[in-house]
């Protein structure tokens, strides 16, 4: 089965910058569609912040548009989130999400566990 792990989240002041980083595994062969960072604050439903499918077309949300760079590396099934400018509204837990077909056949979806990330004023 594909794993996916996120990493790089933490409390910063505004102005600052983060980057989320967030790597897909598995044992077998399995290859990539779509990777994309979501993001949930509290009392809130999950976003898209920010996908990127496998011919590396970006697409983000209006919100984080200009200061957030989202890119992949294929070679480490990697997909990385380069945060700048940071805001107290961007304060929300982030996730990985990752589709594609393991083993080739079985098409998956899935999510990370989600990393922190706090903006402060």
């Amino acid at each position: 089965q594909v794993q996916v792990v996120e990493s790089g989240g933490g409390s910063v002041q505004a102005g600052e910058s983060l980057t989320l980083s967030c790597v897909a595994s598995a044992e077998g062969i399995f290859s990539i569609y779509t990777m994309a960072w979501y993001r949930q604050a509290p009392g809130l439903q999950r976003e898209l912040v920010a996908n990127i499918r496998s011919g590396n077309m970006a697409n983000y949300a209006d919100s984080v548009r200009g200061r957030f760079t989202i890119s992949r590396d294929n070679a480490k099934n990697a997909v990385y989130l380069q945060m700048n400018d940071l805001k107290p509204e961007d304060t929300a837990v982030y996730y990985c999400n990752v589709d594609g077909h393991d083993e080739g056949v079985s098409y998956y979806n899935k999510w990370g566990q989600g990393t922190q990330v706090t903006v402060s004023s």
